[in-house]
């Protein structure tokens, strides 16, 4: 079994690391899991990339609501895109200048495929 890195792009890593205890871990677990070839039971597929791969976990913590934004669909890397408190009152969709950044980090990660692997190989 080849091991997937876990690669932080971005403030990612310092922005996990500022979460609640329990939301970090929630949000480490869930990583885990997807490290490991699973899917966290709390992890949905973020809405608007049909089917890329991109996952999301929502935790609700002291009337606070956070989400980790990651993507499995790569066989050598899970790469994690955007961490993040929702600050809007406003409905559950995930607002604009977010999915902006986690569509341009989604670039990136590619970016890294390709020049580091020589391909975008996705996992079906």
């Amino acid at each position: 079994m080849t091991t997937r890195k876990l690669v932080y792009l971005g403030s990612t890593e310092k922005d996990a690391n500022r979460l609640p205890d329990s939301v970090k871990e929630l949000f480490s677990y869930a990583l885990t899991v997807a490290h490991e070839g699973g899917q966290h039971e709390d992890a949905k597929p973020l809405k608007g990339f049909n089917g890329r791969g991109v996952m999301e976990v929502v935790a609700d913590e002291r009337n606070s609501t956070f989400r980790e934004v990651y993507t499995v669909r790569f066989d050598e890397a899970i790469y994690v895109l955007h961490i993040f408190q929702k600050k809007s009152k406003k409905g559950i969709a995930t607002p604009k200048p977010d999915m902006d950044l986690i569509n341009q980090r989604l670039k990136w990660a590619e970016a890294i495929q390709k020049e580091v692997y020589g391909k975008k190989k996705t996992k079906k």
